[in-house]
């Protein structure tokens, strides 16, 4: 990965931690996708809501918290980086 550092309008930072939380991604995750779509050409179309799903979801969350606490799993940022753009280059790559 390459470090950047922009500056973005107000309204945008706003929006851009809005759609963070609702996706349960990165800020930067965001803005990466956006590059993708605006790379490729095509349009994000928003899921149809499925209240099933959600609710599947939210029962599963449930039945994890009887299992108790374990240990805090410990992760590096440069091996996350790392592992990702190993799987993008993989990806491209002609078979």
């Amino acid at each position: 990965m390459v470090r950047k550092q922009i500056y973005i309008q107000k309204r945008q930072d706003i929006l851009l931690k809005r759609i963070s939380q609702v996706r349960g991604v990165s800020e930067a995750e965001v803005i990466r996708q956006a590059i993708e779509r605006e790379i490729s050409g095509t349009v994000l179309k928003p899921l149809p809501a499925d209240r099933q799903a959600w609710e599947q979801v939210l029962a599963f969350l449930e039945s994890r918290k009887s299992l108790g606490r374990g240990e805090a799993y410990q992760w590096n940022r440069q091996d996350a980086y790392e592992e990702r753009e190993s799987r993008w280059i993989r990806d491209i790559k002609p078979e």
